[in-house]
């Protein structure tokens, strides 16, 4: 398939710099898939939207202040480290703005001090030289990654807002962003429906939000990311399948973690590890019936995913709906429901 399949006319000033108050007061667009209806509601009608009986599944990934400001040593020149994967205690693989070489050493704001080990085929790893883990530091001086297209500086708020209020697994680089329209008031209403939840863990990084560099997205490979689903989670899918309820994913890695869990003969087992499942239209699904999510940039993985469970020419008639009344768009903006 060729990338300009997937763009489509797009207004920078959609991009939602913060989001809404509160969360389920976000605007949201349902589409039906077997009729290609088109229906303007919000976050909070969920509970009347969705069936008793359904199942959604969520991402309890938690964001970690992973970006650090540093400076070369000796020169002073400024960088900019974004920690990607911790590799055992003392390296990690990162991304850097700004010019270093194998053997740069980086001080932190604070004092502590990085060493650049190695740096080929568009990986960079840091030794960290402390003092102190890296970790710890992190959680001490780092700042919230907010995607660098909202173009400002984390606010305080952002350290809430930047959030699912399903995290507890610590190791994203971005939230699951579907997931922060949830508000625990509309989880318990969503559940008084018989709409109960579950839990898969993706830790969101480069992967997700890689941009697409090769006309023929098939070649394209995405960056890994580790993943898992966990025995109580594939149970509850299980049952609910059993009952003629429904798996609605909610946010795209959902989709990738849950679709990338089947084993060779298409069950859904337990699993942890890291995936590359790059979804494309022509992909057969075979764990969601759902899928909630946000509004995506034109010829991004995301869209591809987005396009492949409802149709590409569907994706793009809602696309056209939601620039045309003004929905807000990515990581703050409002969201979309995909069902039958």
């Amino acid at each position: 398939m060729d990338l300009s399949q997937f763009n489509f006319p797009f207004d920078q000033t959609l991009v939602a710099k913060y989001p809404v108050h509160p969360r389920d007061h976000a605007r949201l667009l349902v589409l039906t898939r077997s009729t290609g209806n088109i229906t303007d509601r919000q976050v909070k009608d969920l509970p009347k939207t969705l069936r008793p009986g359904d199942l959604l599944v969520v991402n309890n990934t938690k964001v970690i202040p992973a970006r650090l400001w540093a400076k070369k040593v000796p020169s002073g020149g400024r960088v900019e480290l974004l920690i990607v994967k911790e590799i055992g205690e003392d390296h990690a693989e990162v991304l850097i703005q700004g010019r270093v070489g194998v053997g740069q050493v980086v001080e932190c704001e604070g004092s502590a001090r990085a060493q650049v080990v190695e740096k080929e085929s568009g990986r960079t790893v840091i030794r960290w030289l402390g003092p102190g883990a890296l970790r710890t530091w992190l959680l001490a001086h780092g700042e919230i990654p907010l995607p660098p297209y909202l173009k400002r500086q984390p606010s305080p708020g952002d350290q809430e807002d930047y959030q699912t209020v399903f995290a507890q697994v610590e190791g994203a680089i971005a939230a699951p962003t579907a997931g922060l329209h949830f508000t625990p008031e509309l989880i318990t209403q969503l559940a008084e429906k018989g709409i109960e939840t579950a839990t898969v863990t993706l830790h969101v990084g480069p992967g997700t939000f890689q941009p697409v560099k090769t006309t023929d997205v098939e070649r394209h490979i995405m960056h890994p990311e580790w993943f898992e689903v966990s025995e109580e989670t594939a149970r509850k899918i299980r049952e609910v399948r059993n009952h003629g309820g429904r798996i609605v994913a909610v946010g795209t890695t959902v989709a990738r973690s849950l679709e990338s869990a089947l084993d060779e003969t298409g069950e859904l087992r337990p699993c942890s590890g890291e995936t590359r499942l790059f979804i494309l239209p022509g992909f057969q699904f075979r764990v969601i019936d759902a899928l909630l999510t946000n509004f995506h940039f034109p010829e991004t993985t995301l869209l591809m995913l987005v396009s492949a469970f409802a149709g590409l020419g569907e994706v793009k008639e809602a696309y056209a709906h939601a620039v045309r009344e003004r929905y807000r768009f990515y990581s703050y903006g409002d969201a979309m429901l995909i069902h039958e």
